[in-house]
């Protein structure tokens, strides 16, 4: 058992090396997250753990699993890291300037069809600003400032982050403009879908239960795709009205499936939607997304 020769006081550089093994789960990316070898990470933890008499992470071949102490700690550290961002943010830019990188987590489908054409518009205002866009499947971890903002697809976003419903996401079956595939044959049609990877989305789920006799010819792994297969011709699938009603090439079988609606949040982070740059975008966006 470890024990503490003195009373160890914790620093800032602690806090955000705790952070980062947190956040990464290996030395190696804890070091990658602070620009410092993987050894500096282990002294420093070794450290860190004689100086407070008692383990702060498990070892084992997965990586490093913190303790409830090293949870706690790393909250801290959230906050602190909060504030150096502030602080600096204010620091370098004038009233009128908002400059610093924004991290947006979405899908390619939300990306290429509102977001980017969101930030075409106030890339014109705010010249300084710039963007880490990540398109997944997964919710980024807001809580641990992996992203700054979300645009996702859900029914109950998370309690903890605050955020705001942009609207309904309809959708329909949809086949290629001119093609042979219609409503009433369409359970002899070759599917698109997504469903190794996104098996509880609602149009699998629907399809499911109103097809069951259909397997998908194509499986995807985004919704995107999924229009662009069917555009080419090769199949029907069931896509966002947003997203299919600015292609040309693609025809509308039957009604809107209502069943498999779903809602689109912009979400952030409570302790993040101070900082100007992400207020900034955050605010923006809110404004000019829309499903309609």
């Amino acid at each position: 058992m470890l024990s503490a020769k003195t009373q160890y006081k914790l620093g800032s550089q602690d806090l955000e090396i705790i952070l980062a093994l947190v956040r990464g789960g290996t030395l190696a990316e804890a070091g990658e997250r602070l620009s410092v070898d993987a050894s500096t990470v282990f002294r420093s933890v070794q450290r860190m753990e004689k100086g407070l008499g008692t383990r702060l992470f498990e070892r084992s071949r997965q990586g490093y699993r913190p303790s409830e102490l090293a949870l706690s700690l790393a909250q801290h550290g959230e906050q602190v890291e909060a504030q150096l961002d502030a602080a600096r943010a204010a620091a370098l830019q004038s009233p009128e300037q908002v400059d610093g990188t924004v991290r947006i987590t979405s899908t390619d489908t939300f990306l290429h069809a509102l977001i980017a054409p969101a930030l075409r518009d106030l890339q014109a205002s705010h010249p300084l600003l710039s963007y880490e866009l990540d398109t997944s499947n997964q919710l980024a971890n807001l809580t641990r400032h992996e992203a700054d903002i979300a645009v996702r697809a859900t029914k109950r976003p998370p309690a903890h982050l605050v955020g705001k419903h942009i609207g309904p996401i309809r959708v329909a079956l949809f086949a290629a403009r001119g093609g042979k595939w219609k409503k009433a044959n369409a359970d002899k049609a070759p599917w698109i879908a997504p469903d190794d990877a996104l098996p509880e989305h609602p149009s699998v789920i629907w399809r499911k239960k109103h097809h069951p006799k259909v397997t998908p010819q194509f499986r995807v792994n985004s919704i995107l795709s999924v229009a662009e297969l069917v555009a080419l011709g090769l199949g029907v699938g069931i896509l966002p009205l947003f997203l299919a009603r600015q292609r040309k090439e693609l025809a509308q079988l039957g009604g809107v499936l209502d069943e498999a609606q779903t809602e689109l949040w912009l979400l952030s982070h409570a302790e993040s939607r101070h900082l100007r740059r992400v207020s900034t975008v955050f605010g923006h966006l809110s404004r000019s997304l829309r499903l309609d």
